[in-house]
């Protein structure tokens, strides 16, 4: 049977949520609003901490709770959110490893994807796929593609259990939850 790409967002993101170590953080982590909410409905409550709409904190925290021994799965809906993040995700995250020689472990998940244009295109500002400029601008970061369904616990596994220590973008697609 073909794997569906909603259900297997469901099983990576279940497994993650068993991790005793993990954390979800974001917008429309707790309460619905983004097609991501559906994928953590079966995540214990006391592992999702809802943010208001203020992505440099977010992904400051993120490193913050990697910092504590947390994996946290910081949580974007889209890439254009995560143009907020920028700052600490680049000069930050991307270079923990290289300014504390290593001696601090900072594994980060984090999730994002390119909105859905269908059935409704939400216009230009939701729609961001920015994957390539970010490879560009990192040297510490993966960054995962989720195109078809078979990739995606794998993959999202892999962010979890490497032993580099390399902080992983998973980016998924909004019109693949529905139509793969």
């Amino acid at each position: 049977m073909k794997k569906k790409y909603f259900d297997e967002l469901k099983k990576a993101m279940n497994f993650l949520g068993k991790q005793k170590n993990t954390i979800f953080i974001g917008q429309a982590v707790e309460v619905p609003g983004t097609a991501m909410t559906n994928t953590l409905s079966k995540i214990k409550r006391s592992k999702l901490t809802e943010l208001p709409v203020a992505e440099e904190m977010q992904m400051g925290a993120s490193l913050g709770l990697a910092m504590e021994g947390y994996v946290p799965i910081s949580i974007f809906p889209r890439w254009n959110f995560l143009l907020y993040g920028v700052n600490q995700l680049i000069n930050h995250i991307d270079k923990f490893q290289v300014m504390n020689g290593k001696k601090i472990k900072s594994k980060i998940i984090i999730r994002t994807g390119v909105g859905s244009q269908r059935p409704l295109h939400p216009q230009h500002q939701h729609i961001g796929d920015f994957t390539e400029g970010f490879k560009k601008m990192s040297s510490n970061l993966e960054i995962i593609k989720l195109k078809e369904a078979k990739d995606i616990f794998p993959s999202y596994k892999k962010a979890y259990i490497r032993k580099d220590n390399k902080c992983t973008i998973l980016v998924e697609y909004g019109d693949f939850y529905n139509e793969k």
